[in-house]
């Protein structure tokens, strides 16, 4: 990724051919976001607690980093998702 950070826009099309489909796409990413949530907890706790190495605990730094932006971008998603539904009823 470069320096200089860009915001922008993505705007997907997914075809869905029923409101199983629908269902079943915002319970892959809630259950996608549920397992960020989790993975950053759990290698939170682990940095509460002083587990590793100082090389260890500096990549589990990293690590939260990423699942904290991975957890954010699927809420963000699912926001969208949730939008674009509702506008569509």
């Amino acid at each position: 990724m470069s320096a200089e950070k860009r915001s922008r826009v993505l705007r997907l099309e997914v075809p869905i051919e029923s409101e199983e489909e629908l269902a079943a796409l915002e319970g892959a990413l809630i259950a996608a976001r549920a397992a960020e949530l989790s993975q950053i907890r759990r290698r939170g706790d682990r940095l509460a607690f002083g587990y590793g190495s100082d090389s260890a605990r500096e990549t589990m730094i990293d690590e939260v980093d990423e699942a904290e932006r991975r957890h954010a971008m699927l809420d963000r998603l699912l926001s969208a998702l949730k939008a674009a539904t509702s506008t569509q009823d």
